[in-house]
């Protein structure tokens, strides 16, 4: 029995251990509950977070998405191409200074004369009939002449021993002086005719090439440069002279003994040098241009006058042009315009002027500063203030993460 009372105390007992207190259960809920709050709080706020980063994420894809880059400069030397008048260093008109027929011609177009080379002689039978009567004319006024000088002599003579009066010796001694005049005066007569007999014949008047043959044998040849076409035309073509029209506002750039490069379209691919030799100093009212002269060499006697050539001018780099891409320019009713990305992400508009097209790029000489961050691309619906989103730019932390 004894046995049996101590085995019972000691079940008793194991009871008694194995029933939990009141207070520790409490305890062991509280924490429960609050473990349960903390990851139910948590959630939602986790949750809050996302949903306002995927609200930020979503307004930003629904603003016009832009790509902006800074204005470039340039350090390369700037080419302005203009159209160029090429003409002979030397060209003359040859006219006739008498008329008559042609008689021959000894040099056509395309020959290369020297200086006092005979091109064409002309037939002239009145200035020919003209010679000949003023040289009889001045045969009769000598024989004229002889005669009174002997007469004031005779009567000078007769004078000594008052056989004659002196009013009769003076009326002689001035018919002679007069007919010595007369002498002179048919004298030059004949030389201006003898003179115009010279041109009868037609010479270059310098070393070149005659560009133009305006006449044939047995044409009526009229004298004068106002009544006739130029019979020949004789160009100096060792050098050639090169004018073009420059742009006002290139105008100070250009210096005398500055180079340029020539190109014909008949050469492609060749280009030929120049010098600029001067400028008209001036600016033509109807077109704001300044008239520039260049002389190129011409040795090879490729550079033809009269012919076109695109003129290549390299100016220095001019460090107040910036240069953006062409499409960023916004053309609107008042002028062409930039799109700068301003503070906050919003759109600046600037009014901006525009230099040289270069194709994919466009010189601004003023509106816009090296700083400015330019959209490259806006769209045609962009306004001034508008908030854009920068392609460039990572989305928000955590978009892609809450999707």
């Amino acid at each position: 029995m004894p046995d049996e009372a101590h085995l019972t105390m000691q079940m008793d007992q194991a009871r008694r251990h194995q029933r939990p207190k009141p207070r520790r259960l409490m305890l062991v809920g509280i924490a429960l509950l609050i473990a349960a709050l903390a990851a139910a709080a948590y959630g939602i706020f986790s949750r809050a977070k996302s949903e306002k980063s995927l609200a930020r994420w979503t307004i930003a894809q629904a603003m016009d998405s832009v790509q902006v880059a800074p204005p470039g400069t340039s350090t390369a030397p700037r080419h302005l191409v203009l159209p160029g008048d090429v003409q002979a260093f030397y060209e003359a008109p040859i006219y006739a200074r008498v008329s008559g027929y042609l008689k021959s011609w000894s040099q056509d177009i395309g020959a290369h004369v020297r200086k006092g080379q005979s091109l064409a002689i002309i037939d002239t039978p009145d200035l020919d009939e003209d010679l000949a009567q003023a040289q009889a004319d001045l045969a009769t006024a000598r024989a004229n002449s002889a005669l009174a000088e002997i007469t004031a002599k005779r009567w000078h003579a007769l004078l000594a021993s008052n056989s004659v009066s002196v009013q009769s010796a003076d009326e002689k001694a001035g018919s002679a002086a007069a007919q010595r005049a007369m002498v002179a005066a048919q004298v030059a007569h004949v030389s201006r005719l003898q003179s115009l007999e010279s041109f009868k014949r037609l010479v270059a008047p310098f070393d070149g090439i005659v560009t133009a043959r305006n006449t044939d044998v047995g044409a009526l040849i009229t004298g004068g440069s106002s009544a006739s076409l130029a019979l020949f035309k004789v160009a100096d073509v060792h050098a050639m002279r090169v004018y073009v029209r420059v742009p006002q506002s290139y105008a100070s750039q250009l210096q005398v003994g500055m180079t340029a490069t020539l190109k014909q379209p008949q050469y492609p691919g060749v280009s030929f040098p120049a010098t600029l030799a001067t400028t008209s100093q001036s600016v033509a009212t109807e077109s704001r241009t300044v008239l520039v002269e260049l002389t190129a060499p011409n040795s090879e006697g490729k550079l033809w006058p009269g012919t076109y050539a695109e003129v290549d001018f390299a100016l220095p780099p001019d460090k107040n042009v910036l240069l953006v891409p062409s499409s960023a320019l916004i053309f609107r009713a008042h002028g062409a315009q930039l799109a700068i990305l301003g503070a906050h992400s919003r759109i600046v508009l600037k009014d901006v002027t525009i230099g040289r097209n270069l194709g994919n790029e466009i010189e601004i000489t003023s509106g816009i500063t090296p700083t400015d961050r330019i959209v490259t691309a806006p769209l045609d619906t962009i306004e001034d203030g508008e908030t854009v989103n920068v392609t460039d730019a990572p989305p928000p932390a955590g978009v892609l993460a809450s999707e």
